[in-house]
């Protein structure tokens, strides 16, 4: 879902509206140019990577309009024959006015939705992010042709705090808006995105109405928390076991040192390796000590023509000395399900109890948090 909400905050418009009246079902009444007349109108729905026609309408007199039901708010797309991109729309139970932007439908105006009131907000919130991303991300470029390093850091830094004040709003407004679908869509994108912490998240779905937990959004949402919850920090990382290279089978309580960290990557996955020069520099100066790592690789994936031959030479030319298992079943390793895995790298830091203190660190953080722990 995350992927669809970014792409919406991406090309959504602005939504105001000042009625909200519950209704049996929705109303979608819409004015376009004229010059429209007898195009198609589709009310679009994405269902497990398939798009869905649920509505359709031809525009006639410059105008458009579509009734219906729906159990829940939720997510949809509005297009035109012959018209570029589509309107992202919350559908809800109400009577909704669109003045149709021929142009450009994704800055179409709909008034009459609290819903979409809300993902105007959200909108709002990111176009701060959007520019200063199309202003650096050219000035970022240069410099990184350059090897100007400093500059590089500047970008970067400007960039994060522009974001790092997005995502305090967008925080604010979900908690503000318990009541409605839209901001527990945008409570899994900040979750999904690591934004809010797992219990975080927990706290914060709680407090949502009974009735936007039992809508669509609400029940997907609620079971990727609870799935998340499993391997959140504080908790105890679940055992596991799996073949190793040679055949044999290794589970995590044999190989559990002082400090353990959990690596997840692939031999097909580009930052993953670009990660592992600094993981080899950190079990180097820490093993010793009592650090230990298990690495699980999510090879497998049908474009690998010898996903096994492939692990093994990453492994062998990243020069990975620590512990390595894998099931070669690409994102379906049931080590990857009971641990959530929806992209990799990802780690675990583990204490020498087993219990989950930090994740998914990188570079100079995972080196401060295994030496804290092994003093």
């Amino acid at each position: 879902m995350s992927r669809n909400l970014f792409a919406i905050m991406a090309i959504t418009t602005m939504f105001l509206s000042c009625k909200n009246e519950k209704q049996d079902g929705y109303s979608i009444k819409g004015t376009i140019d004229a010059s429209a007349n007898g195009k198609k109108v589709l009310l679009v729905k994405n269902e497990r990577m398939q798009k869905i026609t649920v509505d359709s309408t031809t525009v006639q007199d410059g105008k458009i309009l579509m009734q219906g039901k729906v159990e829940s708010p939720d997510f949809y797309l509005v297009t035109i024959d012959g018209l570029n991109m589509g309107l992202p729309l919350v559908v809800e139970n109400t009577e909704m006015d669109i003045e149709f932007y021929k142009d450009s439908l994704p800055k179409s105006k709909v008034t009459g939705s609290k819903e979409n009131d809300l993902l105007g907000e959200f909108r709002l919130n990111s176009e701060p992010a959007r520019k200063v991303n199309a202003e650096l991300g050219q000035k970022y470029a240069i410099a990184q042709q350059k090897q100007d390093t400093i500059t590089m850091d500047q970008v970067k830094a400007t960039y994060d705090s522009v974001i790092a004040i997005m995502n305090e709003k967008n925080i604010k407004l979900v908690k503000e808006n318990t009541d409605l679908v839209t901001s527990m869509a945008f409570l899994d994108n900040l979750s999904s995105s690591g934004v809010v912490k797992t219990n975080e998240a927990k706290s914060i779905f709680d407090s949502f109405t009974e009735e936007v937990k039992e809508s669509r959004v609400g029940k997907e949402v609620g079971e990727k928390i609870e799935a998340a919850m499993v391997t959140a920090e504080g908790s105890m990382a679940p055992d596991f076991s799996a073949p190793t290279p040679g055949g044999d089978t290794l589970a995590l309580k044999d190989v559990m040192g002082k400090v353990t960290i959990i690596d997840f990557w692939a031999a097909w996955c580009g930052p993953c390796r670009k990660e592992n020069p600094h993981v080899v520099e950190i079990y180097n100066k820490y093993h010793e000590q009592g650090l230990e790592i298990i690495g699980v690789s999510l090879d497998g994936t049908p474009r690998q023509k010898d996903a096994k031959q492939e692990w093994l030479d990453a492994i062998e030319k990243d020069g990975l000395t620590w512990h390595q298992v894998s099931n070669l079943s690409y994102f379906n390793d049931p080590i990857a399900k009971q641990y959530n895995i929806q992209a990799i790298p990802a780690t675990f830091v583990l204490d020498s109890e087993g219990k989950i203190v930090a994740k998914n660190l990188r570079g100079e953080e995972l080196d401060k948090k295994v030496a804290e722990l092994l003093q």
